[in-house]
Parts: C-alpha cells; sequence; structure tokens
C-alpha cells in the first residue's frame, strides 16, 4: 500500500512527523510512504494553486520532498509531475483545528480534497489548541490509530464493493484540546458547521485588521466545532469533494 502525506505548515512541521509515525505505527511494514509538502507554512491558503511559474521541488531525504508552492501544488506534484500512484493520503496533522466554515481557507483540508477529486481516498487531521492545554505530539498516533484504521477499511471495502466504484471519499477529522495523557478522547461522525464566525474590524489609522474570538465562537449543537471544543475526536464525512 502506498501513501502520500503532506500538510500546510511545511515539511519540517512537528504535526508532519506525528503523522508520519502515526501512519508507520497502525499500517506496519505494510504501507510504504512518500512525503510531499510545502517548504514553508502555507497556513489558509485554501485551494490555491501556482500557476504563474514553474515549481522547485527538493529532496530533503529519501521520501521526503518539499515544493516551493501549497499544499495543492504538492498533491498535483506527486500524482503528476512525480508519476506516483498512491491508494491513501493524509493530509496534517495541523496545528490548530480545521471546523465549521474554517474549512473554506484551510490549506490542509485542500489537499485531501484534491486528492479525492481525483478518486483518492484522502483524510485531513487537525489538532484543536487552547492555551490551557500543552501543544504536545506524542499522544497523536495513539489517538488516531483506530481512526486511520477504519478510514483504510472503509477505502477498501469502498473500492472492492462499491456500487458505483467510488473511491473519492474525503474524511475531516479534528482531534479536541485536552490533557494528553488521556487513553484515547471518544470518536463521533458529525456535520460541519455552518455558522460564520464573528469577526469585527478594527480600524487603526489607515490600517484595518479583524478580531475574533476562536474559543468563543458561535457553533450549532452536536456539529463539529460543538463535539470537538467538548473534547471528541470528531470525523466528518464528504461523499462528494465539492460538497463544502
Amino acid at each position: 500500500m502506498r501513501v502520500l502525506l503532506t500538510n500546510d505548515d511545511g515539511i519540517e512541521a512537528d504535526g508532519l512527523l506525528a503523522l508520519h509515525k502515526s501512519v508507520q505505527q497502525c499500517f506496519g511494514n505494510d504501507v510504504e510512504i512518500m512525503v510531499v509538502a510545502p517548504d514553508r507554512g502555507r497556513s489558509e491558503c485554501g485551494h490555491s494553486v501556482t500557476t504563474n511559474r514553474a515549481l522547485k521541488i527538493n529532496q530533503l531525504r529519501p521520501g521526503w520532498l518539499a515544493v516551493d508552492g501549497t499544499p495543492v501544488d504538492c498533491v498535483r506534484a506527486a500524482f503528476g509531475s512525480l508519476q506516483q500512484e498512491f491508494d491513501l493520503v493524509f493530509s496534517g496533522v495541523n496545528a490548530g483545528a480545521n471546523l465549521g466554515v474554517d474549512l473554506l481557507v484551510s490549506g490542509t483540508f485542500a489537499a485531501a480534497r484534491e486528492a479525492a477529486m481525483h478518486g483518492i481516498p484522502a483524510m485531513a487531521i487537525s489538532h484543536y489548541r487552547h492555551p490551557d492545554i500543552p501543544k504536545t505530539w506524542g499522544h497523536v498516533p495513539r489517538w488516531v490509530a483506530d481512526i486511520l484504521q477504519d478510514f483504510r477499511e472503509m477505502a477498501e471495502m469502498r473500492r472492492n464493493f462499491g456500487e458505483d466504484g467510488t473511491t473519492n471519499v474525503l474524511w475531516n477529522v479534528n482531534l479536541p484540546a485536552i490533557l494528553p495523557e488521556i487513553d484515547v478522547p471518544p470518536t463521533v461522525r458529525c456535520g460541519v458547521d455552518t455558522k460564520p464566525m464573528i469577526r469585527q474590524p478594527v480600524l487603526e489609522g489607515n490600517s484595518l485588521r479583524f478580531a475574533s474570538d476562536f474559543h468563543g465562537r458561535p457553533r450549532e449543537p452536536r456539529l463539529d466545532v460543538d463535539m470537538c471544543f467538548n473534547g471528541h475526536m470528531t470525523i466528518s464525512e464528504f461523499l462528494q469533494p465539492f460538497s463544502i
């Protein structure tokens, strides 16, 4: 099984290392991993692509390639220019939640969505962070093991037995901001909250910025923002990549 890993925090991000370790531990010797990720942070770039210049690709070490472009550029490079075939694609683990309408601007989610558009089952994984909770990574492989295995089994079943042969499955997963020593938080499947963030414009001279309270954002009960903020690992599934 061949797996592609990418992210939007950059190829040296701790979350990407945690994802690599998670996939290795979960799938063992049954997996061949390639990492193709931005050479630096590209957060909140959405589904943007580079079209006005050639992309540069550098191999940092065997199986780890850095691209001076966006997360979607990285997926396209892996699928096209590098002429690789993959069974699964994972994007993350993002340092910060990607919930609700934030998916519209998330580079992490866009990379997974691009893969799903090409018919490759893909999952974006993000980790909600809160100032009162340690921002550690060592617990991630333990927390996501069952989710990764469930995703693999679902993808294989859809590929082998799906009535329409559809494999463009897309999951968005968020880990909660709770104490990392907790064994495994409860997992819930839920829809995506479409309530907009409240952003207050602040004018300072001729400069404008927007202030918001991410942790106190509006939310609908039982949807992804509410469930993740209340300590659950959330899974939102998209049967069509353009559904958000």
